[in-house]
């Protein structure tokens, strides 16, 4: 079991409003933060630690923003729910190569992932996206592998970034 001396929980606690104020600006991306300040603003020595404590906090924030978006009926649940299937395959997937993964290399790949994720905020998208979707069998065919590269990826890096 860790122990965090009150500096640590203040710190922690000051991390978790920066984060929490950066995904309510943006809409999201702020949680790939998450486990870099476990690891150097609170000190969690153990990378793998910092990114599971960090992959809760973010699950449970996603959660709750869920809750919002369902209430005002902009959830295209047939979509989320192929995408979150998948997405969890995914995400067992990840966690299971980050566990046998170095804490050093996974830092490493870490860091690439949030320069790949910065720069993909720099382009314009391709497609704005369509309110009126409805699942077919052909956007099942995209949707599910972007669901498990997108689970992997949250797994592997315990965030719920997504590039």
């Amino acid at each position: 079991m860790i122990e965090l001396h009150v500096s640590q929980i203040a710190i922690a606690l000051a991390s978790g409003v920066v984060i929490g104020f950066l995904l309510a600006l943006f809409g999201g991306g702020g949680s790939v933060l998450a486990a870099p300040l476990m690891i150097y603003a609170v000190g969690v020595k153990d990378t793998h630690i910092a990114i599971g404590t960090a992959a809760a906090a973010v699950a449970t924030s996603a959660l709750i923003s869920l809750i919002g978006h369902w209430r005002e009926h902009k959830v295209k649940w047939p979509c989320a729910t192929v995408f979150a299937a998948m997405g969890l395959l995914g995400s067992i997937a990840g966690s299971t190569v980050a566990k046998a993964t170095d804490g050093r290399h996974l830092l490493f790949l870490f860091s690439l992932a949030m320069a790949a994720i910065a720069l993909s905020m720099l382009r314009k998208p391709k497609f704005e996206g369509n309110p009126s979707v409805r699942i077919t069998g052909k956007i099942m065919v995209r949707l599910a592998p972007m669901g498990v590269v997108v689970g992997f990826v949250a797994g592997f890096s315990g965030s719920a970034a997504a590039f």
